[in-house]
Order: C-alpha cells, then sequence, then structure tokens
C-alpha cells in the first residue's frame, strides 16, 4: 500500500470541529461568568435581620433549619428531616465550581494555542514514506470509538447542565432549551453505561501495555521530543510515558466519575462520601460521617461536575495532540495504520518489532 501523503478523512474533520465546539463552549461560559457575574450572584438572598437571643425553642429551630434527623414510623426515613439543607451546596456549586470549570476550560484552549503558535504542528522529519503498519487492531479501534463517542456526548450534555441555562438560554429561548436539556439528560444518563463499558474494556486491553518501563522517564525528561523542532526520538513502546500518562488519568478518573455518577443516577443508595471519610480520618483529618442521604447526593453532584471538567480539558489535550498538533497521528485510530517513519520516530521499540504489532503492515 502506497502512501505519498496524508488523508484527510470525515472522522478527523469530526474531530477537528468537536474541538471548535468545546472552544466556543468554553468561551461562551467564560463570557458569561464575565457579564453576569457568575450564577451564584443571581441567587443572592435579601439579608434578614439576625435574633440573637431569640425565643423558648430557637435551638432546636435552628437545627431544623440545618437539617437535623428526627425520628418517623414511616419506611422513608429522609421525612424525618423537615428542612433539607442546600445553601453551601447552592453556595459553591454556582460559585467556585462554575467559574473555575471556565476557567479551566477556557485555560487549556489558550495554552494549546499559544503551544501552537510557538511550536506549530509536531511533522514527521522523515517525511511520508509511502509505507504503513498496522497499530491498532479493529477491536481497539472500537474500545476507543466506543469510550470516546460517549465521553463526547456526556461532556456536551454536563456542560449544558452547568453552563447552558446562562449560555444558550438567552440565545434558543425556553422552549427549544427545555426540550434541548431534557433530551440531553436522557442521553447523559443512558450513554453513561456504554462510557463505563468503554473505561472497562480499555483497562483490560491496554494495561499490560501501560505499565512503567525502561525508557520511561528519559522520555519524560525531554518532553517526547513535542517541544522542540530538531529531530528527538526518545525511547518509546507502543505507548510512550505521556501516553501511559493519559492511560490512568482516564482509567482512575473513569472510575472516579462512575462511582459519583452512580450515586445521582440512583439517590440514597450509596454512601461513597461517609466511607471514604471513614477512611481518610484514619490519618487525622477529622471528615465528618454521619452524612445524611442528601448530604451524600449533594457531595457526589460537586464531585461529578469537578472531575467531569477536568476532564474534558484533559480530552481537549487529547483531541488536539491527536489531530491538528501531531501530523500522522490520527491515522492511528482513524483507519488503524499509520505511516512507518512516523512510527520509527514516536514509538521506535514497538516499530523495530513487527511481531507485536497487529497483522495488516506492509513494512
Amino acid at each position: 500500500m502506497k502512501r505519498t501523503a496524508p488523508r484527510r478523512s470525515v472522522l478527523q474533520a469530526f474531530l477537528l470541529a468537536l474541538a471548535l465546539v468545546f472552544g466556543m463552549s468554553a468561551i461562551s461560559m467564560g463570557a458569561a461568568v464575565v457579564l453576569y457575574g457568575g450564577p451564584a450572584q443571581a441567587q443572592r438572598s435579601a439579608d434578614q435581620p439576625r435574633n440573637t437571643a431569640g425565643p423558648p425553642g430557637a435551638d432546636l429551630w435552628r437545627a431544623v433549619r440545618h437539617g437535623a434527623q428526627g425520628d418517623v414510623s414511616i419506611p422513608n426515613k429522609m421525612a424525618g428531616v423537615l428542612i433539607q439543607p442546600g445553601q453551601t451546596f447552592r453556595e459553591w456549586h454556582n460559585g467556585p465550581l462554575t467559574i473555575w470549570g471556565a476557567i479551566v476550560e477556557i485555560g487549556i484552549i489558550a495554552l494549546l494555542a499559544i503551544f501552537f503558535v510557538v511550536r506549530g504542528r509536531i511533522r514527521i522529519h522523515g517525511g511520508w514514506s509511502g509505507r504503513v503498519v498496522t497499530r491498532f487492531s479493529e477491536y481497539e479501534r472500537f474500545v476507543h470509538w466506543l469510550t470516546a463517542g460517549s465521553f463526547v456526548v456526556l461532556g456536551l450534555t454536563g456542560l449544558n447542565m452547568l453552563y447552558g441555562r446562562y449560555v444558550l438560554h438567552p440565545i434558543l429561548g425556553g422552549t427549544l432549551f427545555a426540550w434541548l436539556t431534557w433530551i440531553g439528560k436522557l442521553l447523559h444518563n443512558y450513554l453513561a453505561f456504554a462510557f463505563m463499558i468503554g473505561i472497562v474494556l480499555m483497562f483490560l486491553r491496554w494495561v499490560a501495555e501501560n505499565l512503567p518501563a525502561r525508557g520511561d522517564w528519559t522520555w519524560l525528561k525531554q518532553g517526547g521530543g513535542m517541544f522542540t523542532k530538531a529531530r528527538v526520538t526518545p525511547p518509546a513502546g507502543k505507548f510512550n510515558a505521556g501516553q501511559k500518562v493519559l492511560f490512568w488519568l482516564v482509567i482512575l478518573g473513569g472510575i472516579s466519575i462512575t462511582l459519583s455518577g452512580l450515586a445521582l443516577l440512583f439517590p440514597f443508595t450509596f454512601h461513597w462520601f461517609s466511607s471514604t471519610f471513614a477512611v481518610l480520618n484514619v490519618v487525622g483529618l477529622h471528615l465528618p460521617t454521619d452524612l445524611t442521604p442528601l448530604a451524600e447526593t449533594q457531595l457526589s453532584q460537586l464531585w461529578h461536575a469537578a472531575v467531569g471538567l477536568l476532564f474534558i480539558a484533559l480530552i481537549i489535550a487529547h483531541i488536539y495532540l491527536g489531530t491538528l498538533g501531531m501530523e500522522g497521528a490520527f491515522d492511528a485510530m482513524a483507519n488503524g495504520q499509520v505511516d512507518a517513519n512516523w512510527a520509527k520516530e514516536h514509538h521506535p521499540q514497538w516499530a523495530a518489532k513487527p511481531a507485536e504489532r497487529p497483522a495488516g503492515s506492509n513494512d
């Protein structure tokens, strides 16, 4: 099979467009925060005078107002909480989470833009050889796109839940935005299981090839040769040290966001934070372990959104390097084959061992 120039595919154009969508979403978030001062300011309540002395029983009602749990005879023990506390949750959700989330997304896009302007596209120094080697099998590409495709939908619908009312609602109007959000919520809930399956399949397929190996530290010290235009070929097997870091961030982040997602899909069922806090208290952190079911759900929502925002920033960088940032990289997951010179420059140890590659190479 001969190849004299890089092929542009529909899928590559889709991913480039997707990166632009994420970029415009992040910019819109930042604009909303700047123009409207953040959603937290829209929910301020009027200050009320404080009764320092208080009538008899004031302490009791203060406890009720802060979510004290009472005794009830019915099966639903949640009914024992007369007033569900939520002010602290709203302050964190609509304040630091929203604002810093926008900063993270805009920040990663700005850094990648600066990197592209300064470094330019990472080219194949030896040029296109016209020979290809098979890098990923059909099954491996299926696992990748199952996880990636579901995550893209989860990321977009998640951003809409967090920022849509401030960015899209003024543009689309109430009716259309409500329909879009409702459909997005259904997609978010059900495609979450596809993402969970993808994470498991990724771990089973690639864990052995993403364990630390000799040469990883050298690759990290040289930055994979990405920060210089001179030809640098650091040691790397099928996955270089940077890809190994990405793999474990995706696996660990995927597990974390899955657990918090399950707590939101099935509210008042899991008690991840109470159990986690009990373990952390062993080292003297003194975290609360008697959390109410509602408090568990609120913490799960905050954690789910925070991890999701960091996850999105990570994947934006991954999409950039796999498309616009590096010549010849996208073909690995588009059709499973890469140019022989690309393989030798970016994965020299793997390229030198044909027996470790899937069938189909013509080098």
